[in-house]
């Protein structure tokens, strides 16, 4: 195996390690809506190295924290999906900036901020879709529980967004810098 995809595999399973105590230490819970770090490690796999890394990092790193947390259920897998679409959706606008224009995402911070914040978008849908999925499945289904609150986690996924593209964008930088890695 090249040296390249040996570090580049390395550097992928650091960041789904980090998302763990990221995730759940680094975080506030303010009623229904949790403001975490976590999502810091899936934005700097998926410019670093697209969707593909990135939906890796977010699954591995959300298993482990469902399983730290509510342990194995029905929905377990459900769960998953939310983070990982956040890592796909930056991962694909890195790589499309990538092919169409031979730019890096984090070089064109007003882009990589928008791509950011329809991916938090997307993932706050994804979350409540499964939020939903899951009162129905297990029977607490309140439509005031799911919906209530869809506005709030919008607006407060959509600032975390932008906190974690400010982090994301100099230690990717830094990253790059000392020929570590890249996508």
């Amino acid at each position: 195996m090249p040296k390249r995809n040996v570090k580049r595999m390395c550097y992928a399973a650091l960041l789904a390690a980090m998302y763990l105590p990221l995730s759940l230490y680094a975080a506030v819970q303010v009623g229904n809506v949790r403001i975490s770090f976590g999502s810091l490690p899936v934005v700097a796999a998926a410019l670093l190295f697209g969707p593909v890394d990135a939906v890796i990092v977010a699954m591995v790193g959300e298993f482990f924290k469902q399983l730290l947390t509510y342990g194995v259920t029905y929905t377990t897998v459900l769960y998953l999906i939310p983070p990982a679409l956040r890592g796909l959706v930056v991962g694909l606008g890195a790589l499309a900036l990538l092919s169409l224009r031979g730019q890096r995402l984090e070089e064109r911070r007003v882009l990589c901020y928008a791509v950011c914040i329809v991916a938090a978008v997307c993932t706050t849908l994804g979350n409540t879709l499964v939020n939903w999925l899951d009162s129905v499945l297990m029977g607490y289904y309140f439509p005031g529980l799911i919906l209530g609150d869809f506005v709030w986690r919008l607006i407060v996924g959509m600032i975390n967004a932008v906190v974690m593209s400010s982090l994301a964008i100099p230690l990717v930088k830094a990253l790059r810098q000392r020929n570590a890695v890249s996508l």
